[in-house]
């Protein structure tokens, strides 16, 4: 095992992933597995934040068609990813991890408000917490929000783990040629237009020196590796 390297990581995990094969909906075992290579990380005394997206339930450029207008729609899909947060908590608490879900929107009967020193002393406890709701704002993706909690919750790095092995220089799927970057500065993903995360999110990374490693979570360990400080994916730094 590579000697640990980070000890407070934010975990950027996409709706789809809990989606499993066609990316939609709930599938009970893409959640069980994502629970329990998320619980591992609290064994090697890693306090674990965890952002998930909403685009296997709803996101809005996804559904631009709908005739349902924009800040409707965001709110929507902010409502989504608590749907995902509390799946994942309960998944995680079926492997006896402890588990806190902490929204940006008020649904006290389901999630206990996001509150930064509350959220803080759960990391501190060793409890894992999902950030849920996004910002609490439209018009901001759950990039953002991820970026916006690590910052906010000292944590050391952003794990973004997604369904490819890294950042290219064009999309892999529709271009052959394309190639993988094993180091990217902030300046050049933004120059670059890179779509791994949005313009907003990199900007704060940037602003706030917080690393970003992207990665492909299929690979068996990889979150692990990554928190461990393993060389793996793309680290934009």
């Amino acid at each position: 095992m590579a000697h640990q390297k980070y000890k407070r990581v934010m975990l950027k995990i996409s709706g789809e992933v809990i989606g499993g094969g066609d990316g939609q909906g709930i599938e009970t075992a893409a959640l069980n597995k994502i629970a329990e290579e998320v619980g591992e990380l609290t064994k090697h005394d890693i306090q674990v934040v965890v952002v998930v997206g909403g685009g296997n339930i709803w996101r809005y450029r996804d559904t631009k068609g709908s005739g349902i207008e924009r800040t409707t729609s965001d709110y929507m899909g902010m409502m989504a990813t608590i749907m995902n947060g509390v799946a994942l908590q309960s998944a995680l608490e079926k492997q006896d991890f402890y588990c806190r879900v902490a929204t940006a929107l008020d649904l006290p009967q389901i999630a206990e408000p996001y509150i930064r020193r509350r959220a803080m002393r759960h990391l501190e406890k060793n409890r894992i917490v999902i950030c849920a709701g996004g910002t609490g704002n439209p018009y901001f993706t759950t990039d953002t929000a991820s970026a916006l909690r690590a910052v906010e919750l000292d944590c050391e790095v952003i794990l973004k783990a997604t369904k490819v092995d890294g950042i290219y220089t064009a999309d892999p799927e529709k271009d052959p040629t394309a190639t993988r970057y094993e180091t990217l500065s902030y300046d050049e993903a933004i120059e670059k237009n890179l779509q791994v995360m949005d313009q907003t999110a990199f900007s704060l990374c940037r602003d706030s020196q917080m690393n970003i490693i992207v990665f492909d979570m299929h690979q068996d360990g990889a979150i692990l590796k990554a928190a461990m400080g393993e060389k793996i994916g793309t680290l934009v730094s």
